[in-house]
């Protein structure tokens, strides 16, 4: 003779499966937004141009890494647009072949050293490196400039056109 299951002890095991199998939906479905996804733009590694590309005696504005790519020697630097002083956003000024900062005048050669004004050091730079023939920006890993008053790291005069 079977014994069935009474009605009682049915539904307190359906509803414990039923629990169980929702909170295995939940978890599986969850899963992507616990993953980390490798970064982009601003904070990840950003693709740019290939090397030749580079300019060696004025800056090229990358807008997804907020940096300026130029040539330092045989060196491609990417330069931080952010001010050191007061975190402006620092523009490429082709008359004068300097940095200027709009808000409070600090101005930085080509390399990023502080040339005059507030600012407490040169620009920050990114890491840079070449992968399958392009320059990459680690925007994620941020190297402080020099302190003011630091030697330039590169002797170009300054040029007497404004912006």
């Amino acid at each position: 003779m079977t014994e069935g299951m009474d009605r009682r002890k049915f539904l307190s095991v359906g509803w414990k499966v039923g629990a169980v199998a929702i909170g295995c939906a939940g978890a599986w479905t969850s899963l992507d937004l616990l993953r980390p996804l490798p970064g982009t733009g601003l904070g990840g590694l950003v693709k740019t141009v290939p090397p030749s590309e580079v300019p060696g005696h004025t800056t090229l504005y990358v807008r997804t890494a907020q940096a300026y790519l130029t040539k330092i020697g045989d060196e491609i630097v990417a330069l931080w647009q952010k001010c050191p002083h007061l975190g402006c956003r620092v523009e490429w000024c082709e008359g004068s072949g300097e940095f200027e900062c709009p808000c409070h005048g600090s101005t930085f050669n080509r390399a990023g050293d502080v040339r005059s004004g507030p600012s407490p050091r040169g620009m920050d730079r990114f890491l840079v490196a070449e992968t399958d023939g392009v320059v990459e920006v680690d925007t994620g890993t941020v190297v402080q400039g020099p302190p003011a008053g630091s030697p330039e790291s590169i002797d170009e005069p300054r040029r007497d056109g404004s912006c």
